[in-house]
This record gives C-alpha cells, sequence and structure tokens, in this order.
C-alpha cells in the first residue's frame, strides 16, 4: 500500500517514493524544500512539482549564495518567468531567506545541524491512519516557525514549516500501512 495523495499522478507518486519523508542533510536540499514549500502556500503541491524544474532554472538551482545576491534585475526577470509562480511577495522572500539561510550556516556551520536540532537528530515518526490525522501544524513546526522568524525568514508560518519537516524527513507522516513505513522502520 501507498499513501493516497498521490493519486495518479507520476511525478507525485515518483515524489511519494523517492523523497517524501527520508531525512535530508544536504544544505542545498533543504534550501530547495524551504523555498519550494514557501512557494507552495495557498497552492497545492502538485502544482509546485510540476514546476520543480522551472524553480531549480530560475533559482540557480536552489544556490543559497547566488539567490541571496538576486537583485531587482533578477527579480523583474523571476516576475515575468511563467515556469514558476510569480507572486512578489514569495519571490522577494526566496531572496531574504537565502541571505537569512547564510545567517544561520554561518552560526551553525550548517543549515542542517540547525533544522534537525528541533528534534535533536531525530526523525519523528508519527503513526497516521489516514489523511484526516494528518495535522497542518503542531507545537514543534509553531517552534521552528518562531525561530526562523527571530532570523528574518519570510513566509514561514507553522504550516509551511510543517510540511518542511514532512519533506526532509524530519518528521514521517507515511501513513500506517504504506511500505515506505515499513521501510523506514526497517532502516532504523
Amino acid at each position: 500500500m501507498r499513501c493516497p495523495w498521490p493519486a495518479n499522478d507520476p511525478l507525485m507518486i515518483a515524489y511519494h517514493d523517492k523523497e517524501w519523508g527520508k531525512p535530508v542533510h544536504d544544505d542545498r536540499v533543504l534550501f530547495e524544500f524551504l523555498i519550494l514549500e514557501s512557494f507552495q502556500a495557498g497552492l497545492s503541491w502538485r502544482t509546485i512539482l510540476h514546476k520543480r524544474e522551472n524553480f531549480r532554472k530560475a533559482f540557480a538551482n536552489f544556490d543559497p549564495k547566488k539567490v541571496s545576491k538576486f537583485d531587482t534585475k533578477k527579480f523583474n526577470s523571476l516576475m515575468k518567468d511563467a515556469g514558476i509562480i510569480r507572486n512578489s511577495l514569495k519571490i522577494k522572500a526566496a531572496i531574504n531567506n537565502a541571505q537569512c539561510f547564510l545567517q544561520i550556516q554561518k552560526e551553525f556551520g550548517s543549515f542542517d545541524k540547525y533544522v534537525w536540532s528541533f528534534t535533536k537528530g531525530k526523525t519523528i515518526i508519527n503513526k497516521p491512519k489516514t489523511l484526516k490525522d494528518l495535522p497542518a501544524k503542531t507545537k514543534l513546526s509553531d517552534v521552528m516557525s518562531e525561530d526562523m522568524g527571530r532570523y528574518g525568514f519570510k513566509f514561514r508560518g507553522s504550516t509551511i514549516c510543517y510540511a518542511f519537516m514532512q519533506a526532509v524527513g524530519i518528521i514521517d507522516d507515511h501513513l500506517v500501512g504504506c511500505y515506505q513505513k515499513t521501510r523506514h522502520k526497517r532502516a532504523n
């Protein structure tokens, strides 16, 4: 059995099977998910996933150093890029968040150390039986959101933080019975 949310979409199925809920410790990939999750706010993950390659091109393969230096000319070109979500606040937030990301790397040695510190480096394995059992946010995502706010991050509300933690494996929310859940238990 697989979690039902990918439905019949091949890209969503591949994402579920190969990425979602698997622990990520690579700062570039963490930055990618941070940006993608912030662009998802108010939209579906399917929409973002189907534009992911366009986001990679538009945001310098999610290199935070390059994104942190995006200027007005680059911002204007992003606003004209039909391949991504053309929301001025989200684009400005991505540039701002790249700068905040670099600040955290400098302070903690890596963004990985920072985000995984919220769970002391461990994956929280939940046991949801249905999609209705999945929360939109938790006390942990509230704490992460508030802390990221101290560093100046934008579009980092509790719901975005929770989705980010699910995406990068800080939280495993595969449904009970999903073959990914069983596989995760064997890996531990």
